[in-house]
Formats: structure tokens, C-alpha cells, sequence
């Protein structure tokens, strides 16, 4: 499969709910709201990076970063999320390109770090790992990790974009 990963257009802003709400349907632990994400954290202006993975022309993944604030005022760091891959084409490393080349571009910008939640099997692989100096109330500690990438580890309470309280 020849997969290229590049930035979303507003061409590709249907595929991306698509793919979304697709690859988070039978996911238990999520509300549905992931495409709701999507789309408010672009009329907010707050996507920092959206990628998209497409074979021949067609979106089969996507990723999100938006900017967070953390509450001892360190700049530059991001959340990353949602990432969404088309069901049948799960377990193919089409997320795991996504995540990658995401993180690359960021540092490229010069981002700090980058937070997510998510599974810690999944998420460790990429060297994200629970600081407990970094909280994200509401969240259990486990499911909430981070990828510094500077020296400094910033302390205190993350807050992710309120986009991610979307609701339909």
C-alpha cells in the first residue's frame, strides 16, 4: 500500500468526519464527539497541525494537534488527538506514520511537548509516559501521558483546547 501523509485541505474536511466517526464507532470509551473535535477546533482556529493519510487519493486516516495550556505558563506544547484510521485498515502503521511524522513537524516548529489520552500500550511505544508533575484533571493519571520534547518537564495542571468538550 502506497500511503502518503500530508496536510489536510478543506477538500479533505468530509473524509476526515468520515474517517472519524468510522474509526471511533465501536470504540467503548469514547462519547462519538471526535469529529465534533474536528471541526471545533478549526472554526476556533486552534488546530496547530492536521495531517492526513490517504492511499490513491483517498483520506484513510487523520491526525490532530491543537495548543494546550498548562498552568505554570510553559508555551509550545500540544495535545495530539483525535487520530483516526479507516476500521479495515487499523494495525497497518497508518496511524503509527501519522504519529510520527506529526511529532516530527512539531518539533521542527519548535513545540516544547506534546500531551494525550489514550491507551498506555499504545502510546508508550512512541515514548509518551505518565509525569505524575503533569495532571489532566478528570483523567485518570494512567491514561493521561506526555512526550516532552526539551529538557524542561513543566509542572502543573494541562488543559486541552474546549473543543474537546464538543458536543454535536
Amino acid at each position: 500500500m502506497d500511503i502518503t501523509i500530508r496536510k489536510e485541505t478543506r477538500a479533505d474536511f468530509e473524509a476526515i468526519a468520515e474517517v472519524t466517526t468510522r474509526a471511533f464507532k465501536n470504540v467503548p470509551v469514547s462519547r462519538l464527539t471526535e469529529p465534533y473535535i474536528i471541526r471545533d477546533l478549526r472554526k476556533a482556529g486552534a488546530m496547530s497541525l492536521s495531517l492526513v493519510a490517504e492511499v490513491e487519493e483517498r483520506v484513510i486516516g487523520h491526525i490532530a494537534f491543537s495548543p494546550i495550556e498548562i498552568t505554570d505558563g510553559t508555551k509550545d506544547w500540544y495535545g495530539l488527538g483525535p487520530v483516526s484510521v479507516l476500521p479495515e485498515l487499523q494495525n497497518q502503521g497508518i496511524g503509527k506514520a501519522l504519529i510520527h511524522i506529526g511529532i516530527a513537524m512539531l518539533k521542527e516548529k519548535g513545540a516544547k511537548g506534546i500531551a494525550l489520552v489514550g491507551d498506555p500500550d499504545y502510546y508508550t511505544k512512541f515514548g509518551f509516559k505518565n509525569h505524575p508533575q503533569l495532571i489532566h484533571e478528570g483523567i485518570p493519571q494512567e491514561y493521561f501521558m506526555v512526550m516532552p520534547l526539551s529538557d524542561e518537564i513543566p509542572q502543573g495542571t494541562v488543559k486541552f483546547h474546549e473543543a474537546f468538550l464538543a458536543e454535536e
